[in-house]
């Protein structure tokens, strides 16, 4: 499958889960809007999906969040697969980001350092 084709599944399935998200419209309590999808990486044929999930809450809840994503991973892909408009929708996995986090943490020691100067 092209390259092009693939960036715009996975394009599409980061918006429509950040908006599955943002209206509350998963009824799992783990799942708080304070969750970002930051990355989607679809396989060559579409058949599976991972999501990388990040937050800047704790890692405790972090994990929740997560855990309650893959436990309505069904739901979510009938729900993105309306959306999609194509013969399968790939299957859904989510994962754990730090990346908001870690930038809050670099950010705060940059600041720390100009600070001490």
């Amino acid at each position: 499958m092209s390259d092009i084709r693939i960036r715009r599944v996975e394009s599409l399935l980061r918006d429509e889960i950040s908006l599955l998200i943002l209206k509350n419209k998963i009824k799992d309590p783990r799942v708080g809007s304070f969750l970002s999808v930051n990355r989607v990486k679809a396989s060559k044929d579409l058949s599976s999906a991972k999501i990388f999930v990040s937050t800047y809450e704790s890692e405790k809840k972090h994990q929740l969040g997560v855990d309650g994503l893959n436990n309505a991973a069904g739901f979510i892909q009938r729900e993105v697969g309306r959306k999609l408009k194509t013969r399968t929708t790939p299957k859904l996995n989510f994962i754990m980001d730090t990346s908001i986090r870690d930038g809050f943490e670099v950010n705060k020691k940059i600041e720390e350092l100009n600070s001490g100067e």
